[in-house]
């Protein structure tokens, strides 16, 4: 079968899919750019991307993946980054003040927190005329997704939940090394050469020991990213939503779908006890550690991600 064509669910019937479309959809006040591709009458999937990553960091081989199974997919920029809305508001509260309330439980102030980007995830759905969806979240799209299951219970058909948590603060904090980089240490400036060198310097901190990109590849996917859109004032946003979220586990424990969780056993950022956190708060679900695996998506693991992320969407019409 041609990546131009998908199964419709009846056995040797086929049919033509369009090429993937790119448009924005207004919902409220913001724009989001969204991208659907695959089988129009399929059952769609939505993919919510991570702290401050475009939605062009779903890597084509996976979402390919999605399409030739005959499922509609739907990725889209969240607020504040890509292509997406971009906010204005201004942050209050010197950044280590707040990270230091956060890992107390206190309370901090935020433009808009992780349930007002779990509102967009419905409002997205609503303006493309879907009363529901699977979902799968990486890392902070993660912890979205959790809060669009546990609140909205009849949007969502399942959720496969990679590399993510539940945002408690009793959960261990990210490597050392990686904590100096989120506090800002790294080359200074704003111009193509500076970010791409010290994005590359960050995802080599990350990425899976087991599978490490070349460098070109790397290189070349900063680079288009930082071409299409770089806002760094809406990742400082985003990361404030995530720290006046707070803990999703009183969330958590309320979702019932079918729920896959990915996790690397090596990953730096999000540790592995989120993990099983989150096989503890939802007894039902499905746990895959992976051997290798940092906090990113490797190549080698993307027919794995999407094998166990197809038998929990079919699990859901059981």
């Amino acid at each position: 079968m041609s990546q131009t064509q998908t199964a419709t669910g009846t056995a040797g019937n086929q049919t033509l899919t369009p090429e993937p479309e790119t448009f924005h959809l207004d919902v409220g006040d913001l724009s989001f750019c969204v991208e659907t591709r695959g089988n129009p009458g399929g059952e769609p999937v939505i993919f919510i991307m991570g702290l401050g990553a475009q939605m062009t960091l779903w890597p084509e081989a996976l979402l390919e993946q999605y399409v030739r199974e005959g499922y509609r997919v739907i990725r889209f920029d969240n607020r504040d980054i890509g292509l997406s809305t971009h906010l204005r508001a201004r942050l209050e509260g010197h950044p280590v003040t707040v990270m230091a309330k956060a890992r107390m439980g206190l309370s901090i102030p935020a433009p808009y927190t992780l349930h007002h980007m779990a509102a967009d995830v419905c409002g997205v759905m609503d303006a493309l005329g879907l009363s529901s969806s699977h979902l799968v979240g990486v890392s902070m799209g993660g912890m979205i997704t959790q809060l669009v299951a546990a609140t909205w219970p009849e949007r969502v058909r399942s959720a496969t939940l990679i590399m993510t948590s539940t945002n408690s603060p009793s959960l261990p904090m990210p490597k050392p090394s990686l904590i100096v980089r989120l506090a800002g240490a790294g080359k200074r400036g704003n111009d193509e050469q500076t970010v791409v060198e010290r994005s590359m310097d960050f995802w080599k901190l990350i990425q899976s020991p087991g599978f490490p990109p070349r460098d070109e590849e790397l290189r070349e996917r900063i680079t288009f990213n930082y071409r299409r859109s770089y806002h760094p004032a809406g990742i400082l946003r985003q990361t404030r939503a995530i720290l006046a979220t707070g803990s999703l586990s009183s969330s958590t424990r309320r979702i019932r779908q079918p729920v896959a969780v990915i996790h690397g056993r090596a990953d730096p950022l999000v540790r592995p006890e989120a993990a099983r956190q989150l096989g503890y708060l939802i007894p039902h679900a499905r746990v895959e550690m992976m051997d290798g695996m940092g906090h990113d998506l490797p190549q080698p693991l993307l027919t794995r991600f999407a094998e166990i992320s197809f038998e929990t969407m079919a699990s859901a019409g059981n």
